[in-house]
């Protein structure tokens, strides 16, 4: 029994040390955080004599030099340097106290010993250099290195730091060297440089020339060393930055005969043309792949892609007339007969279906095609399933919506959890908006708000909220039913039919809540047919009359969009993309917005404006 108690004893014993020893660290971090500097002095003065943590001490330092104890903020700087040895910080923080208390010579020293002591290691020499750097004492980082470089002459390479001190003290000359010097030693860090290069240049603003000297050295070297393929590598990778893809391609092509590549690098370029929407000189890479000859592993996937430009150009850029469109087909036609007809085409067959049905005015033809497509034998699930989507999205072009209502349930049954069931699901809900069912509509809509497609999630919301704010707002529905029979005739390309109804509804119901809305289908209708400057004159009667509305920042941001990659007129959209972040703060587009912004600006600090 007594032992029992003595245990209890030191058991309440060690619970009431703990929770006092927690009392204090919270009494001294709350008045430290207050700027209480006095008061917090003697909860961090119990908590040291404890236990000192480094936290604890470098606050009790700061404490003591605050309230003017400097003589013992000294003593406890120099504590944790003792305690805390292998920490490189700690002896800098004892530095920086000196600096601050007017003992200027006294700090240098201690760095310059610091130095000396590292230079024999070129961990440490990295190490203290990387402290440096971070408390911005740019020009001691740089004495560290050159230390280190003295001492362990080439037993350590620190061509990478050398450059990125010369890169903050803005010695681009010295930093291409250096960065070209471990290039030479060590060639498979190239992916390394480019990476640190793509951090310190600023390729769309390049004020300080960097760019125009890394491509001089690099063609240099490439005249100097025609066998090591490192540096035309490098230089290919410096064109993609700059998006000087026409040059790139020239290099890559050059680069390809070289090693008798089969393309490879070439395809590689022609997507990355695509995806920045150079049209031509994806073209171009891969017209030459082609031209290598059917025999090459990369002629078939050549082709695709040249095709794919074309399909690019008309259903994106909506850039094409009446002679392209007929081009297209002949140029998918005659790709067919030479790839064959398995299952390697689909994607062929699929983009001419939808260049002929939604622009060539064929929807019968394309019908006919994806059909053929369906009962071809070998086709993957996923094949199968893009191609019934394409067939039912024909469909509701020719009015038969209700058998491309059974095509998308099968896609939506078959692929419940992926992201083209949903999308399947959701244009069948659209199916039963068209036909006025929106109750039912709206509780498709509602299943897919939760989608982890995000652009699929917002479609079903921005649907659902339609219906939501419009439904209630007439008896018996007829200013929705007349909107959604408009939207079926926008979707099947009958623009002035779709048009003449919308202005049905604001004749009927001027007051509706409909009418921006309909400026925003009539915008989208627009850009469908490439007409860019009608879009802008819809898309701003929303921002000028519907400024408060839900659909005002989204106008704002297709104006963005369309100033960007279709009017080319950068200054004009980052207007558009700063509008939604100072009227727009709280909308889903803000994100994207800031990014595109920081785009067109050049990594402009967007909150440093705001």
């Amino acid at each position: 029994m007594k032992s029992f108690i003595v245990l209890c004893l030191v058991v309440f014993s060690a619970f009431s040390a703990s929770a006092q020893e927690s009392t204090d660290q919270q009494l001294a971090n709350l008045y430290y955080n207050n700027g209480e500097y006095a008061k917090a002095l003697e909860y961090f003065e119990k908590l040291v004599n404890k236990q000192s943590t480094k936290f604890d001490l470098l606050r009790y330092a700061e404490c003591l030099e605050k309230t003017d104890n400097l003589k013992e903020a000294e003593k406890i700087f120099k504590r944790a340097r003792t305690q805390f040895p292998a920490d490189m910080e700690m002896p800098i923080l004892l530095g920086e106290f000196y600096e601050r208390t007017e003992r200027v010579d006294q700090a240098n020293k201690l760095y310059n010993e610091l130095i000396k002591t590292a230079s024999t290691s070129g961990y440490q020499v990295v190490e203290l250099y990387d402290v440096f750097r971070k408390k911005g004492k740019t020009e001691t980082a740089l004495k560290t290195l050159e230390a280190g470089r003295k001492e362990l002459k080439k037993s350590y390479p620190l061509q990478l730091q050398f450059a990125e001190v010369y890169g903050l003290l803005g010695r681009t000359d010295d930093m291409v060297d250096e960065y070209f010097a471990m290039l030479d030693e060590f060639p498979n860090y190239r992916s390394g440089i480019e990476a640190s290069l793509s951090k310190q240049i600023d390729f769309v603003n390049d004020e300080s020339g960097i760019y125009g000297k890394l491509k001089d050295k690099l063609l240099q070297r490439i005249q100097k060393k025609p066998g090591e393929t490192i540096y035309a590598e490098m230089l290919i990778w410096l064109f993609i930055q700059k998006k000087e893809f026409k040059s790139a391609l020239v290099q890559a092509q050059a680069l390809d005969k070289r090693e008798k590549g089969q393309g490879n690098r070439v395809m590689e370029l022609g997507e990355t043309c695509l995806q920045n929407s150079d049209y031509a000189t994806a073209r171009n890479a891969y017209k030459y792949v082609i031209e290598l000859g059917e025999a090459e592993p990369n002629f078939y996937r050549a082709y695709s892609s040249l095709l794919n430009v074309r399909f690019r150009e008309i259903t994106y850029e909506k850039s094409f007339n009446e002679a392209d469109i007929t081009a297209a087909v002949i140029e998918y036609r005659a790709a067919l007969k030479i790839i064959g007809w398995n299952r390697n085409s689909v994607r062929i067959a699929r983009e001419l279906a939808i260049i002929q049905a939604y622009y060539g005015n064929d929807a019968t033809s394309a019908a006919q095609l994806l059909d053929s497509c369906l009962a071809m034998p070998g086709l993957t699930d996923m094949q199968k399933a893009e191609v019934k989507m394409s067939l039912a999205d024909v469909l509701v072009l020719q009015n038969d919506i209700w058998q491309a209502s059974l095509y998308y349930m099968q896609i939506d049954k078959e692929f419940k959890y992926e992201t083209v069931g949903h999308e399947a699901k959701f244009k069948n809900a659209r199916i039963f908006y068209y036909d006025g069912d929106f109750l039912f509509a709206q509780s498709q809509l509602d299943v897919l708000k939760q989608s982890t497609s995000k652009l699929i999630a917002n479609d079903a919301m921005k649907l659902s909220i339609l219906i939501t704010d419009n439904l209630g707002l007439d008896s018996n529905y007829t200013a929705m039913n007349l909107f959604a029979k408009a939207d079926l005739l926008l979707e099947q390309h009958q623009f002035a039919a779709a048009f003449k109804l919308y202005d049905t509804i604001n004749e009927a119901f001027p007051y509706h809540g409909l009418a921006d809305e309909i400026y925003l289908r009539k915008a989208q209708a627009m850009q469908q047919q490439g007409k860019w400057e009608d879009a802008v004159g819809y898309l701003e009667k929303i921002v000028s009359q519907h400024g408060e509305d839900i659909l005002a920042d989204d106008a704002v941001f297709q104006l963005g969009e369309i100033y960007e990659k279709h009017l080319n007129n950068p200054e004009k959209a980052a207007e558009y993309y700063k509008k939604i972040l100072f009227e727009f703060k709280g909308s889903l587009l803000t994100v994207e917005a800031r990014k595109r912004f920081r785009t067109l600006r050049g990594d402009a600090a967007v909150e440093d404006d705001i």
